[in-house]
């Protein structure tokens, strides 16, 4: 289990770490009145980045370190974009919570579902809709999200979120 609970904690760290650059692209194009929506986030997925390194090496691990860049999964060049942006990261971070809710125990998985559930209502009030079983796109019907994006936005074959490599 905890071989099983530290890669999940090293994703979810990788998916944090993407999360927080991301917000850095969207904030700056969101509008102005969802830009206070944007720092928040941004605020509590560098909350959950910081508390995810204090896992990782609770778990006996050497935290997986940020990149330089992220691949965006798609162009950002305005407000609309921005705010599909916010609604993706949260849903990569949201896949990766559940994995997490799946390998760990205790409160470890108490905070992963805790996380898991702000990432999806995050999703929500930049997405305006929810989708079927947040953090679970194999129980969606055709395993895609309701906007078009694909489950995996952000990942490369490695279960890094995003890389530029």
């Amino acid at each position: 289990m905890r071989d099983g609970a530290l890669k999940a904690a090293q994703a979810a760290l990788a998916a944090e770490h993407a999360a927080v650059y991301g917000y850095g692209v969207a904030g700056g194009r969101v509008a102005a009145g969802r830009r206070a929506e944007a720092t928040a986030a941004h605020h509590a997925h560098r909350a959950r980045r910081d508390a995810l390194v204090r896992t990782v090496r609770g778990l006996g691990g050497e935290p997986v370190a940020s990149d330089p860049a992220y691949a965006l999964p798609f162009a950002v060049p305005g407000p609309a974009a921005a705010v599909r942006l916010a609604a993706a990261l949260e849903d990569r971070v949201a896949d990766v919570y559940s994995d997490l809710v799946r390998a760990a125990e205790g409160p470890l998985r108490r905070e992963a579902a805790d996380a898991l559930r702000e990432a999806a209502v995050r999703a929500v009030r930049w997405r305006g809709s929810g989708v079927p079983f947040p953090g679970l796109a194999e129980r969606a019907a055709d395993g895609s999200r309701e906007d078009g994006a694909d489950a995996r936005i952000g990942s490369d074959a490695k279960g890094r979120t995003g890389t530029t490599r």
